[in-house]
């Protein structure tokens, strides 16, 4: 499927006006776009804030929610408008976009009286960009639709680096219409968006985005160790693995995490044991074996078990060191 944005939408800004900022004024909407929608952002943590921001770079009026008064005042300092209950934030949105942990936090946001359903107009499109369970954004684009409001799933990968550069992969799911209309709104935050099928789809691809993922860091953290111990300058190693068939995005992204023992939270173990949970249930629903994702599973759950659940998930490499007797 193409990503080539429909140009014919009346949302979608003027090419002549790229929808990258300028960097000469970082923070400034730009208000000869009047047909820019209103957005409501929910939730505000490692890569909720970054792409925020880089909405409100792009010329979007930006109303933001979040239980943290310091993240709220980062919001504000950006440019946007920090909101005092969801209720407030998404009341006048037309666009609003969630980025919270896991399904729990998704359901409690969008259901009950205070939640984004009871309280966004009909009309308002909901774009989910939390990770979690495909049954979940289907059980939500059923109960919006009975209040008028559109749904797309639409999960990201790229980590905190893609979300603060604005080149994360976004795949979604829903309809080709509300896709289109979202379209803009993913250009301020992605290079790679594509439309993976109904409703449920996007969070399918990312929950096998995760595995591959896991796997490939887990094969990183087997290398390091093993060139280690055998004596090998590991960064030369590492440099000419990353040229070869061997590299990968993962490696790029992680090395100087794997050379340092730099495990500082981009992506935390703890939201990758919840994702490794939704491939292998989600797995089992269809009846795909994954015999490779089932042990790391395993591993990132032991890494987890261990206390080291608020590092990055490079932090892989802790649980192979402890493995093969490394101090850690």
């Amino acid at each position: 499927m193409s990503t080539r944005p429909d140009s014919s939408h009346p949302t979608r800004p003027d090419s002549s006006h790229p929808t990258r900022p300028d960097s000469s004024h970082p923070t400034r909407p730009d208000s000869s776009h009047p047909t820019r929608p209103a957005i409501a952002w929910i939730g505000l943590g490692i890569m909720g804030s970054p792409m925020s921001e880089n909405l409100i770079k792009a010329g979007y009026d930006v109303t933001g929610f979040t239980l943290e008064q310091e993240k709220l005042d980062r919001l504000a300092a950006a440019g946007g408008t920090a909101a005092g209950s969801i209720a407030e934030a998404v009341r006048d949105a037309d666009v609003i976009i969630t980025m919270v942990p896991a399904s729990p936090q998704v359901e409690a946001i969008a259901y009950g009286p205070d939640g984004i359903l009871e309280n966004a107009r009909s009309g308002a499109l909901l774009i989910d960009m939390s990770s979690i369970t495909p049954q979940t954004s289907v059980d939500l684009a059923r109960a919006a639709a009975e209040k008028g409001i559109r749904v797309l799933d639409a999960p990201v990968s790229g980590g905190e680096a893609g979300a603060i550069e604005a080149v994360l992969s976004i795949m979604a799911g829903g309809e080709q219409a509300d896709f289109e209309r979202a379209r803009p709104v993913f250009d301020a935050l992605g290079r790679t968006i594509v439309l993976c099928g109904p409703h449920g789809s996007g969070q399918t691809v990312k929950a096998a985005n995760q595995l591959i993922v896991a796997v490939n860091i887990q094969a990183c953290a087997e290398a390091v160790v093993f060139l280690e111990k055998s004596g090998v300058d590991l960064e030369a190693a590492l440099d000419v693995l990353n040229g070869g068939l061997a590299g990968s995005t993962v490696l790029t992204r992680k090395k100087d995490n794997l050379l340092r023992r730099d495990f500082a939270p981009g992506f935390r173990i703890d939201l990758h044991h919840k994702d490794m949970g939704i491939v292998t249930d989600a797995a089992r629903a269809v009846g795909a074996a994954l015999p490779v994702g089932a042990v790391v599973a395993q591993l990132v759950a032991s890494l987890r078990a261990q206390g080291d659940g608020g590092l990055d998930h490079s932090a892989l490499l802790r649980a192979v060191e402890r493995l093969s007797g490394a101090r850690v």
